[in-house]
């Protein structure tokens, strides 16, 4: 987990985020607008394949998320402070983080990273692999936000129909997202690399509510960034949660930038949902890295 300067003291200035957010809650006396967003990366190799991890940093300034999941991030130690992507990213918005390593690259750690305003007090990454292709992780976050503990799950499912169709089964199967310790309310976003509709997103939606693009936009696929064709990004989270807003990050950095655009959603927040905890099957194994 990465701390700087930075986000030690974020705290108050989270907090008077959160309340400038919440003011626009009509519904809930209560409740506490939270925006998050989902972003592969493309390890920061832009449209122009220059790798700019600056550009990647002014489009999550520009989002303004309370916590986001990106995916395909390179950290390799060097001289060069961009060349360690999770650190140059995390103290240019001056965030918490916390990184999932799921393969080595090049020297480098490759996987999934968390970035919030606030404090990250749990991190774990599973491992998804299916035998055979290439290393993919589940990176658990834990945020306490209004009271309310929020355990965000930032996944990279694989390419293959029969790999990402038992990824997003092992994510219940071995009591990933579904364990009996998480009493919070649970949001699951990321790259699922389904490019049809399918079973994997009929397994998701049999546990948890679907954060929809098409429902709300015309135009909802988001990749390739540039002319998007397909809709492999998504979030899904607990009922507890109410979608106030949902969008594609669109303009001329996000283009640039990645061969993604960013998902971001904007939820609402009641103080004190703590859900109960889903009921125990038999122990499974589950295998952390």
């Amino acid at each position: 987990m990465l701390e700087s300067n930075a986000t030690r003291c974020s705290g108050a200035a989270a907090a008077r985020k959160l309340v400038l957010r919440s003011s626009v809650v009509q519904s809930h006396d209560t409740s506490a607008l939270v925006r998050v967003a989902t972003y592969n990366i493309h390890k920061c190799r832009g449209l122009d394949r220059l790798i700019r991890p600056d550009r990647i940093v002014e489009v999550l300034q520009q989002i303004d998320a309370d916590i986001i999941a990106l995916q395909e991030v390179l950290s390799l130690e060097a001289d060069q402070p961009e060349k360690d992507q999770f650190r140059y990213i995390a103290k240019g918005l001056g965030y918490h983080a916390a990184f999932g390593e799921n393969r080595r690259l090049k020297n480098a750690r490759y996987g999934n990273v968390v970035l919030s305003r606030f404090p990250i007090h749990v991190e774990r990454n599973y491992d998804i692999t299916k035998p055979g292709r290439e290393p993919r992780g589940c990176l658990r976050a834990d945020v306490r936000i209004n009271g309310v503990e929020l355990h965000v799950f930032n996944v990279h499912f694989g390419t293959a129909f029969r790999e990402h169709r038992q990824q997003a089964r092992r994510l219940f199967e071995e009591q990933i997202v579904n364990h009996e310790e998480l009493r919070g309310t649970r949001i699951v976003l990321g790259d699922f690399n389904e490019w049809l509709r399918g079973d994997v997103s009929r397994t998701l939606k049999a546990h948890l509510d679907h954060a929809d693009i098409r429902h709300h936009l015309k135009r909802s696929r988001s990749y390739p960034g540039v002319f998007p064709l397909l809709q492999l990004d998504h979030i899904f989270h607990d009922s507890a949660l109410k979608l106030q807003r949902l969008r594609l990050h669109r303009g001329r950095p996000p283009l640039i930038a990645s061969d993604h655009l960013p998902l971001i959603a904007d939820f609402a927040i009641p103080a004190a949902l703590d859900r109960e905890p889903p009921q125990a099957n038999e122990a499974v194994k589950i295998v952390e890295r």
